[in-house]
């Protein structure tokens, strides 16, 4: 029977491992040997050159300079984007009038793709006919008449991450939602008891107990900041802004690759990339680790 069993398993298993070898493993190992080489991506004249990719990297400001506002995003988006989800989570449990619309009206924007959230937010940062510039000059910031929030090399990158924090929060107060609901209520009656205040109760029960959620939230967060391709790629129409004011390291990847012509180089970037996020990852883990509460 245990035969039989494996057989099974291994019949259900084929096919998706083939398939995962062929479009996932086969692509990162090839693209480890073309970080290695001198290559246009258009012909079959592929040059080994060592590790020069990297050298040239290293002294490359364009890229530095994508890197530093991944690091931004970095900083700011996670703890951001979860202190907001905490609080409208914590919120929408208390038991308010219309907190399951308020739910669905806040994930509503997680279920829109990327790129038609940067289109509808570049309208709305438009300086003639931007939603933006009508609401502060109505209310007699008369400055921002006409302000370029894209076109700045100030706001620009301001501007992309205030749409990513509105297109985020919504999923992770759901997640957080989901995770208050599960907590006992016989810890807040207890802290009740004890005579603890709602801030009390929210930092000393929800918080500790929502801590895996938190992390797991702080991971993804982080991962998702040394992305933020499609974002800028749209809102800046690929040029990563004045200056390149909100240029990222996958999009200077993108136009590297596709608009120069310098595939190995790209390649290089994106193996650089994956290292980076891989570290992040093991470090967040590492660090937001705590002693598990059960319950």
């Amino acid at each position: 029977m245990n035969r039989g069993k494996n057989q099974l398993i291994v019949s259900f298993l084929a096919l998706p491992i083939a398939l995962y070898t062929l479009f996932v493993l086969l692509p990162y190992f090839s693209a480890m040997i073309f970080a290695f080489t001198r290559w246009s991506g258009l012909s079959s004249n592929i040059r080994f050159n060592g590790v020069n990719n990297f050298i040239k990297l290293y002294g490359d400001e364009k890229f530095w300079n994508a890197l530093s506002h991944n690091g931004i995003a970095l900083v700011v988006l996670p703890p951001v984007i979860i202190g907001i989800a905490l609080f409208f989570a914590f919120l929408f449990t208390q038991g308010i009038t219309w907190a399951r619309f308020f739910r669905i009206s806040f994930f509503f924007p997680q279920v829109m793709s990327v790129v038609v959230v940067a289109v509808i937010w570049s309208f709305v940062y438009h300086p003639t006919i931007g939603l933006l510039n009508a609401f502060l000059t109505s209310i007699g910031f008369s400055q921002f008449q006409n302000f370029p929030w894209l076109g700045d090399r100030g706001t620009i990158f301001g501007a992309v991450l205030a749409m990513v924090i509105w297109q985020s929060v919504g999923f992770y107060m759901v997640l957080f939602v989901a995770g208050m609901q599960s907590i006992p209520t016989d810890y807040y009656e207890a802290a009740e008891i004890d005579g603890a205040s709602s801030w009390v109760k929210f930092w000393s029960v929800t918080v500790p107990l929502l801590w895996d959620t938190i992390r797991t939230a702080i991971v993804f967060l982080a991962i998702g900041a040394m992305d933020l391709f499609g974002q800028v790629q749209v809102m800046t129409n690929g040029s990563g802004g004045p200056s390149r004011a909100a240029d990222v390291v996958p999009t200077y990847l993108y136009s590297t690759a596709f608009s120069e012509g310098q595939f190995g180089y790209a390649t290089a970037m994106g193996l650089v990339l994956l290292i980076l996020v891989f570290i992040l990852s093991v470090v967040s883990l590492r660090f937001t680790a705590r002693e598990a509460f059960e319950y």
